[in-house]
């Protein structure tokens, strides 16, 4: 009789809503600062050291409204044209596109330039807060030796292979005017980040005759260590005021020591007489030919960076995983270099040095497993015939 009497009363019970008090975490808000004071509060930066400075010649000024007019009066012009329309639904018309890049030169071409090179963080690594606008257009081209040429614009990638020779260079000069040419990497000094290698310098040059300038520093080529992605390679060309003596040696050799160089304190030494106005850059990356360089000219060994990633996260292994893949669960606490092995082991097992290898199947997964085999090394076995996963990584 009590049970029943207890029944009864659970299947009696109320619930109740009861409204719990609020707590607050931390100060109360008439005290603390606004999400946008504290993010303010984060990025605040110092005048004094992040107001760029314009170190380069100033810009002509142009009547923007005269300008203005006058381009329309072109495209107004263009379109009441009839031929032009007739050409181009023709597919006949022809742009004079040396006549294009002039008008983009002499129009928006320095500007662009200017944002490339920020967009690269070029001017932050050779000035700090310095920068220019390119007004000169600072032509390179690498002979490849067939004939043809490699120009370089403005963050194209060219090859060590392509770059072993100097290039040639040309820009707009009358003959009275005397110039400085510097070619510096900002991505590949091995001891400090903060210093760059000089690859080339030549100064008090007249003209645009390079050859009869004074040679600094030798050409080296570019010498990209494996592993460090691409290096920014930068052709600076400097308006000279007078004639100029640095306080450099001059440096034939490939000594890494001797070319060590800083550009933002050589140039603070000597901004009075010298002002940058002509800019060209190119990427690099490693090719073989880098490990012949440092074997041969450098007489040292090749040194080798690897990315050292962060470790994911793995949750501890445990005894008894539930509805997890064994062999994967077990591959997640192992080195991976060591799986990398053995599926390479496996590849170099089945290939001879004088036969042919196999050729792959063809469908392969119409070829059957035996029966005695589990159902996680038929999948396992799946992968490697599709060449899924890590038996790409070999």
């Amino acid at each position: 009789m009590n049970s029943i009497r207890c029944l009864w009363r659970l299947n009696n019970i109320q619930l109740q809503q009861i409204r719990l008090g609020h707590r607050i975490r931390g100060k109360a808000p008439i005290y603390c600062r606004t999400i946008k004071e504290r993010i303010d509060e984060l990025n605040y930066k110092d005048e004094l050291y992040t107001t760029r400075i314009d170190i380069g010649f100033p810009s002509e000024k142009k009547n923007s409204l005269s300008a203005r007019e006058d381009r329309i009066a072109k495209v107004q012009k263009a379109k009441s044209d009839k031929n032009l329309e007739q050409l181009a639904r023709n597919l006949q018309l022809e742009i004079n596109m040396e006549q294009s890049r002039k008008d983009w030169l002499q129009s928006l071409g320095p500007l662009h330039k200017k944002q490339i090179a920020d967009h690269y963080a070029i001017f932050e690594h050779l000035y700090g807060e310095g920068f220019f606008v390119p007004h000169l257009d600072l032509e390179v081209f690498y002979d490849l030796g067939d004939g043809n040429c490699l120009p370089v614009y403005y963050g194209n990638v060219v090859k060590p292979a392509e770059a072993s020779q100097s290039p040639i260079v040309s820009y707009e000069s009358d003959g009275n005017s005397l110039w400085t040419l510097v070619l510096t990497n900002l991505d590949g000094h091995l001891k400090d980040n903060e210093k760059e290698y000089v690859h080339w310098m030549v100064s008090n040059i007249p003209g645009n005759c390079i050859e009869k300038g004074d040679v600094i520093f030798d050409y080296l080529r570019p010498f990209p260590v494996k592993g460090t992605g691409y290096h920014r390679y930068v052709f600076v060309l400097y308006k000279q005021d007078v004639q100029m003596k640095y306080d450099l040696p001059k440096v034939s050799s490939a000594s890494l020591e001797d070319r060590t160089f800083q550009t933002r304190e050589w140039y603070k030494k000597y901004q009075d007489n010298i002002t940058p106005i002509g800019l060209a850059f190119f990427q690099s990356d490693w090719d073989k030919t880098v490990k012949d360089f440092f074997h041969t000219t450098l007489n040292m060994k090749e040194p080798v960076y690897e990315y050292d990633f962060p470790d994911p996260y793995i949750r501890p292994q445990e005894w008894f995983p539930r509805r997890k893949p064994f062999n994967i669960y077990m591959d997640k606490y192992r080195d991976p270099k060591q799986i990398n092995k053995e599926y390479l082991l496996r590849k170099l097992k089945n290939e001879h040095p004088f036969r042919s290898p196999a050729p792959p199947l063809q469908f392969p997964n119409a070829h059957p497993f035996p029966k005695t085999m589990p159902s996680w090394l038929k999948l396992h076995e799946q992968k490697i015939r599709l060449k899924w996963g890590r038996i790409n990584d070999v």
